[in-house]
């Protein structure tokens, strides 16, 4: 490749990059979701759940791929096999994204799309099926990572008269009145 076939191709690959981080602007833009762009072509997307009820997204575009990362949860407190074995086996389901870990044990969501293929229609898909993963994964995880925590949880709001309403999903897990009172 000479130096003018090769910056021709730089000049290729940039121009992709910047029609993909157009059409992800657009995209956000067009789902009305909360969004911000720290530099070109880096987004944090705000996603709404229901169980989760926040997943904060980053979409990054670059010369060859639009990559996506999720935080779904922290680090299990305990059954750490427990949750990442079903976390491997959720991932056989999965499309276009796949659970991880990082450093710390931390969960997350992460995947990669050339950038050849954005547009629209794949970031409304691609955010779908993060929301949805970390949605409908997020008790799971909890239950199998934190469940000590949530019974403790459940002693100690009884025992001050606070609410149990958001641990509504996790009854099975309530030791029921605090033996010591």
């Amino acid at each position: 490749m000479t130096v003018g076939e090769s910056d021709a191709a730089e000049g290729d690959r940039a121009a992709r990059a910047a029609r993909a981080a157009g059409a992800v602007r657009a995209a956000l833009d067009d789902l009305d979701l909360s969004w911000s762009e720290s530099s070109p072509g880096l987004f944090s997307v705000t996603l709404p759940g229901t169980r989760k009820l926040q997943t904060e997204c980053a979409l990054e575009v670059g010369h060859h791929h639009l990559s996506v990362r999720a935080f779904v949860a922290r680090r299990p407190e305990e059954n750490e096999a427990g949750v990442f074995g079903w976390l491997l086996e959720r991932n056989l389901k999965l499309g276009l994204v796949a659970f991880a870990r990082d450093s710390l044990g931390d969960i997350y969501l992460t995947g990669r799309v050339p950038v050849a293929g954005v547009d629209r229609a794949l970031i409304d898909q691609l955010l779908g099926i993060v929301a949805d993963t970390a949605d409908s994964s997020f008790n799971t995880i909890l239950e199998l990572g934190f469940a000590d925590s949530i019974r403790r949880e459940w002693v100690w709001r009884r025992s001050r008269g606070e609410s149990t309403a958001n641990l509504a999903a996790f009854t099975h897990l309530d030791p029921g009145p605090d033996p010591s009172s």
